[in-house]
C-alpha cells in the first residue's frame, strides 16, 4: 500500500513538473540593429539590409514575436549619435547586436565587451581595430568583411578601361568613416600604377558636398570614384545630378547606386553578407562564441553598368568592359 502511494505521489510530482515546463513560454531572442542611416522606408536605399537578415533568419526557423524580436536604432546620418544609440540598445539586454558598417561596429565595440556583435560590410576589420585576425577575431565580435579597401583599386582600373585617356580622378571619401579613409589610402598605389592623378574630395557632412564637387571640376578631374560612406548613400541623387551636369563618369561600390541612377559599380555581392550574418546570429544564439567564428569574406563580386546613365553623359562603354558586366541596365 505504501509503495502504491509513493508511486502515485511520484507520478503527481512528475506531472506537475512537466506541466509547468510546458506552460513556460519559449525564450524570445532579442536582436539589436544599429544603423548610421535613417530608418528605412519602403523602396528606400536602406530598406534591404535588415529585411534580408530577417528573411534568412525566418528560413532558419525564427519567427518574429514567437522566438525572436528586433530592436532597431538609426542615427539619421549623424555619426555622433551612434555611441548613445549603442548604449541604449545595450540597456535593453539584447542577445546579439548587428551593425551594418564600420562606424556602427566601432560604436558597438566601444559600448560592450560581453554582448555578441556581428558586423556587416566592414572594409578592413583588422586595420579598424575591431578584431585580432580574420581567422581568430577574438573578443565578442565577428562578422563579414567586404574587403572594400582592396577593391578600391579595382574600381580605378574599371574607370581607366572605360575612359582609356583618363589621367585625373576625383575621389569622394569621408574622413570620419574608417572604411572610407582606408579605401582612400588603398587607392594611392593602384593610381600610380595606372598613371592616374587623384584629387582628394574629403566630405564629412552633406553641406560640404557641393563645394567639394565644384572643386573637383576646377581641378580638371574628368571622372569620379565614390568611396564607402552612409553619407554618400543619403546624398546620392545630388551626386548623380552633378555627374550628369558635368558629364563625369562615376563608379561606386554598391549596385544600389547604379539601380537608382549611377553609371557603374563594382563590389561584393550585396545579398551575401546579410545571409552569412544571419547564419552567424543563429550559431551564436545556439551557443557559439563570436571569438570562435572566423570573419567571413565575399565569394561573389559584381560589375553593374547603367547604359541609361552612360547615354545621359554621352559616354560609350567599351565592348570589353560591357562584356565583363554581371548586370547591364538598359
Amino acid at each position: 500500500m505504501i509503495k502504491q502511494i509513493l508511486c502515485l505521489l511520484l507520478a503527481v510530482f512528475l506531472f506537475t513538473v512537466f506541466s509547468a515546463q510546458a506552460q513556460q513560454p519559449a525564450k524570445i531572442a532579442k536582436i539589436g540593429w544599429l544603423g548610421a542611416r535613417s530608418a528605412p522606408r519602403q523602396g528606400g536605399y536602406s530598406t534591404g539590409a535588415l529585411v534580408e537578415v530577417q528573411r534568412t533568419l525566418r528560413e532558419l526557423g525564427y519567427v518574429e514575436g514567437k522566438n525572436i524580436e528586433f530592436e532597431s536604432r538609426y542615427a539619421d546620418n549623424v555619426l555622433a549619435k551612434l555611441p548613445s544609440l549603442a548604449d541604449e540598445l545595450i540597456r535593453l539586454k539584447i542577445d546579439v547586436l548587428i551593425t551594418p558598417a564600420t562606424p556602427e561596429a566601432v560604436a558597438a565595440r566601444n559600448a560592450t565587451k560581453t554582448i555578441p556583435i556581428v558586423f556587416l560590410n566592414v572594409s578592413d576589420p583588422v586595420a579598424d581595430g575591431l578584431i585580432d585576425s580574420l581567422a581568430r577575431p577574438g573578443g565578442n565580435i565577428t562578422g563579414f568583411t567586404t574587403i572594400g579597401a582592396v577593391l578600391a583599386g579595382k574600381r580605378l582600373e574599371f574607370l581607366k578601361e572605360t575612359v582609356p585617356k583618363l589621367s585625373r580622378v576625383a575621389v569622394l571619401w569621408d574622413p570620419q568613416n574608417q572604411a572610407s579613409a582606408q579605401q582612400w589610402k588603398e587607392c594611392q598605389l593602384p593610381a600610380r600604377e595606372l598613371g592616374l592623378q587623384l584629387h582628394s574630395m574629403e566630405v564629412s557632412s552633406a553641406d560640404k558636398l557641393d563645394n567639394a564637387l565644384n572643386a573637383a571640376v576646377k581641378s580638371r578631374s574628368t571622372t569620379l570614384a565614390v568611396m564607402q560612406s552612409a553619407l554618400f548613400g543619403a546624398v546620392r541623387k545630388r551626386i548623380f545630378a552633378f555627374a550628369a551636369k558635368h558629364q563625369l563618369p562615376a563608379i561606386y561600390r554598391e549596385r544600389d547606386y547604379v539601380e537608382s541612377g549611377g553609371l557603374m559599380s563594382y563590389g561584393a555581392d550585396q545579398a551575401e553578407p546579410y545571409k552569412r550574418a544571419a547564419s552567424m546570429v543563429d550559431k551564436i544564439l545556439k551557443g557559439a562564441k563570436p571569438a570562435d567564428l572566423p570573419v567571413e569574406q565575399p565569394t561573389k563580386f559584381e560589375l553593374v553598368i547603367n547604359l541609361k546613365a552612360a547615354k545621359q553623359i554621352g559616354l560609350t562603354i567599351p565592348p570589353n568592359v560591357l562584356a565583363r558586366a554581371d548586370r547591364v541596365i538598359r
